[in-house]
This record gives structure tokens, sequence and C-alpha cells, in this order.
């Protein structure tokens, strides 16, 4: 990014025009600017002083609450200030106009006060990312999720790993370079091993959460699958409570996958309406149902909609998936009978018959698939393929026993600087631009 030495500026709440507009600046020139703004001496720090905001030639633009915050107890450990405005698009534009004529002031960019908050130690990569993730989050789980990652126990969890690793690199220095001295036990490097091995346990038990984290944050990906006019679009309009499929009586209507959110009991579950799979010359269609089946091989659950009249006609194409459950579709047009074992569930979109029930379905196998899953889990790609560094490495220096001690202790330091990647201790440079430009302008 840019010159830290510039001070920034930028809108932090939401669209204009609102009730209120929050606009932040940070850098060395902050409370200067505050200064040229209310034509007066500086308010007490971290208290909101109600102050009138006028521009060069003394004409008043509005009145504002102003908080400034002193380095380096601030958020981004710089100087700070907040200005609580009207949120007019003239008033800002007008705050604005104003801060540009400063020396040494500019608009900030994408996640640049996040980004300052990192380089001035006030919050690692892992809270950075957990930051990113709150502001993003739109279901109750991933709020939850957010905010252990953001809290810094994540954080704390790997640092406290890091110094297990680095004492027992130096209980091995220490064999290998006081091995004759007599107040270093010869057997220091098997305690060693057996905390190693009992932190290699813990770094694979906190992987085997991942997965529940990756499905909260990410949500569950559901494919409805089955042949032409089973009601696959219409049970996507009915969970998504509108329109967004076309629904016609029309077989193969559905060429292409159409992806909807959901929320449901606070998970987010992406539900995904596939073309009909069946055997057709149709090169569109082929590519459809080739689709199609791709999809329901990526989903973490298959909804296999069976029409009651469509039941000894079905495909011979398969789905190699293990979470496969067959649904009976369109239950109203048939009487009242038993469902066969084979299906889990039976509905009906035109009555509405069985949809609450299929929404407590997908709720129960997302809690029984998260079990008792702690939410201070790695959530992220990135966090796992360090960890799975990490555990490879302690791994190869507990398997090399009979190898020269400095060989395994440097198995153990490449283990430290994994983990150390994760909360950007350690050579992060490549991924800082990655990680902020996923953060709005003011934050």
């Amino acid at each position: 990014m840019t010159k830290t030495s510039d001070t920034i500026y930028a809108l932090s709440s939401g669209a204009l025009p609102a009730g209120v507009a929050v606009i932040r600046l940070s850098g060395p020139q902050a409370f200067p600017m505050l200064q040229s703004l209310i034509k007066g001496p500086l308010p007490d720090s971290r208290k909101a002083s109600l102050r009138t905001i006028r521009n060069r030639n003394g004409l008043v633009i509005d009145q504002a609450l102003v908080l400034p915050f002193p380095a380096p107890h601030s958020f981004t450990g710089e100087d700070c200030v907040e200005l609580q405005v009207h949120g007019s698009r003239a008033v800002v534009n007008a705050i604005f106009e104003e801060l540009a004529g400063h020396e040494g002031g500019r608009p900030a960019e994408a996640g640049e006060f996040s980004q300052r908050a990192f380089e001035n130690g006030k919050m690692d990569l892992v809270e950075v990312e957990g930051l990113a993730d709150l502001l993003h989050a739109e279901t109750e789980m991933q709020r939850r999720l957010a905010v252990e990652q953001s809290s810094g126990k994540l954080s704390a969890l790997y640092d406290g790993w890091a110094d297990r690793l680095t004492r027992a690199r130096a209980f091995i220095e220490a064999e290998l370079d006081f091995a004759d001295e007599e107040d270093v036990p010869d057997s220091v490097a098997n305690q060693v091993w057996i905390q190693m091995k009992a932190l290699l346990d813990e770094i694979n038990n906190h992987l085997t959460a991942a997965s529940s984290a990756e499905i909260i944050r990410d949500g569950l990906k559901i494919a409805l699958v089955g042949e032409p006019n089973v009601g696959k679009s219409s049970l996507l309009n009915a969970l998504s409570g509108r329109d967004v499929a076309i629904v016609t009586d029309i077989a193969g209507t559905t060429r292409d996958v159409l992806n909807v959110d959901l929320n449901l009991g606070g998970y987010l579950v992406t539900v995904s309406d596939t073309a009909g799979i069946r055997e057709t010359a149709d090169a569109v269609e082929q590519e459809g149902v080739k689709r199609a089946v791709a999809k329901a091989e990526m989903a973490d659950l298959v909804l296999h909609l069976v029409d009651t009249d469509s039941i000894q006609k079905q495909t011979s194409l398969t789905i190699n998936t293990g979470n496969h459950v067959l649904v009976r579709s369109k239950s109203d047009k048939r009487g009242p009978s038993p469902l066969p074992s084979e299906f889990a569930l039976e509905l009906s979109v035109e009555s509405g018959q069985g949809l609450e029930k299929l929404k407590s379905f997908i709720r129960d196998y997302i809690e029984n698939r998260l079990g008792s899953a702690s939410m201070l889990a790695p959530a992220r790609q990135r966090h796992q393929k360090r960890l799975e560094e990490t555990r490879n490495y302690v791994s190869d220096a507990l398997q090399s026993e009979g190898q020269d001690l400095a060989i395994r202790s440097e198995y153990l330091r490449l283990a430290a600087s994994s983990l150390g990647r994760i909360t950007g201790r350690v050579d992060v440079e490549d991924l800082l631009g990655v990680i902020f430009s996923e953060f709005c302008i003011g934050k």
C-alpha cells in the first residue's frame, strides 16, 4: 500500500444518506486536521465533545461529535479522530473537501486502517481476518465464529504452540552445547519428544475441527438433483421465498446451476438447483447434466428429488457421494400412503407440506455434522495449510529418532515458522494485499 506517514481519512459508516455518518482520520496530522475543522483547541482525549465544523472561510458546515484518540491507544496505534456528523452527502463531501486541502492528508484505501493496526502491532493477521469475517457475517453462527477469530484467542493458541516449539529447541541446543556439564541431564531431549508428541496430538485434534469451521464460515452446500420436472426449481423458490428459478412444465427448462444462499437456524446454507439428470441428445442439456453431476459430487448434502409418478424410470447416471438423501416430491398428487423406507422425507411445494420438516432436517444435519466442535478452529484454507505444514514438521522431527539432534531441531524451527506465518509474525508480505483487499474503505 502507500506511505504510512500520510494521514488518511474515510467514511467509516454505511452508505449515504443516513442519520449519522462517521468519518475516521488516522496519522500524524489527524489532530491538526481536526483543529483546522473546529477552529479551536483540541477537545479532551477519548471523550465525545460537541463542536462546530467550519470550512476554511469560517462558514458552518455542520455540528458534530468529535472523539480524539492519541497514539498508541487507538485502533490503528496512531493518532486517530472520529467525527460523527449528519449523514448527508453534502455534509460529508464538504468535510472531505476541507481535509483534502490539508498537507499530508489523503483518502484512505480499502483496508488501510486495519493494515496500519496490523503494522503497529494492534492486531495480528488472524485477528484481522476475523474482523473481515465479522464485517461480512450474515448469520448468527458466522458472527460467533468471527468473534472468536478476532478476539485473539486463536492467536494466543498458536503463539503458545510456537513458544513450546521454541523452548523445545532451547533444550535441544542445551544438550548439544553443554552435554558435558553436570547440570544438563542426559534425558532432557527425551522429555522434549514426549512434549512434542503431545503437541502433535493437539494440532491433529485442532485440524479435525477445520471442516466444521469451514461449513460455518462458507456455508453448507446442498445440491438439488433429480430427473426433469420433479420439482427442484419449485423447491428452490419455496425455500428462498421468492421466484429465483424459472418453473415451467417443459422438461429441461433448467440448463445450468443456480445458487441461492439461505439462513437456516443461524447457519449459512447454499442451495443449488441443477439441470434434470437424464439421457439426452441435446448438446446444451448434456452440458447441464454434466454440471449437475459435478455439483452434486462437490456438495456436502445431496437432496435427490423423486416424483411420485417417476419412481420406476429413474436415470441410470450415478452420483458419487455418500451424503445422498432421497426426497419424494409432489406428495399432494398422491393419496395417503406410507413413505417407502428408502425415502428420508416427502414434501409438496404446492401445499407447503413437508417444507418445515425439510428445513429441520437440514438444521439437524448441520448440527450433527458439527457435533461439539469448538468455535476456536481454523476457518480459512490459509490457516489449515500452515497448520498441516506445522504438523508435518513436528511429525518429521519425531520420526527422525537416531538422526543428528541439530536436524531434528531444524524441523522444529520450521514448524514454529509455519505457525508464525498464520499470525503474521514471520514473512507474510505477499499476503497483505490479498487480506486487506477484503475490507471496505474506512476499515
